[in-house]
């Protein structure tokens, strides 16, 4: 099942402590894994059901390229294995067997139009830390749930509204 859950906020830091609450929230969508990541204005975190790649290679939050971008998603891409080749095509190398991995450097190679390729069931959060810039997506059909909550100064999101609920606002 898998969760994701996150803050943006335009008034600083966000607090380990309050990402951490949030992403113990959704334990129960994913009890094989799970982590936090908090730069800045920027928390994300995720609780991981292992499907696809049952290592510890498909941890999450996910970075790239030296922690230039992380992501947490929830979800899986049926068409993962075209778009990998793909994308070892244009350079790219990978480092696990997730369909996470590939999603991320999907983006990496296609920004926005990455979400044009994939195929399957998805909600995903991208914290661009070069440009400062939260991307969040979801499948088309809406499957994998994504809700989003204006609070404060603040923006929260997550899988389930359990976790939005643990924002102070």
């Amino acid at each position: 099942m898998c969760g994701i859950t996150g803050i943006y906020s335009t008034r600083g830091a966000v607090s380990p402590g309050l990402i951490s609450a949030m992403t113990d929230a959704i334990m129960h969508r994913g009890p094989d894994d799970g982590g936090f990541f908090c730069d800045g204005p920027m928390a994300i975190g995720n609780r991981r059901l292992a499907i696809i790649d049952l290592s510890p290679g498909g941890h999450q939050p996910m970075a790239f390229s030296e922690g230039e971008m992380w992501m947490v998603y929830n979800g899986e891409v049926y068409n993962f294995i075209e778009l990998r080749t793909e994308l070892e095509a244009k350079g790219y190398e990978f480092s696990t067997k997730s369909d996470t991995e590939v999603v991320l450097k999907a983006f990496h190679a296609w920004g926005t139009d990455a979400f044009t390729r994939l195929r399957g069931m998805y909600a995903i959060a991208i914290w661009d830390r070069r440009i400062q810039t939260l991307t969040l997506a979801r499948d088309p059909f809406g499957i994998k749930p994504l809700y989003i909550a204006e609070c404060g100064a603040d923006i929260v999101f997550g899988s389930e509204l359990k976790s939005l609920r643990l924002h102070p606002e």
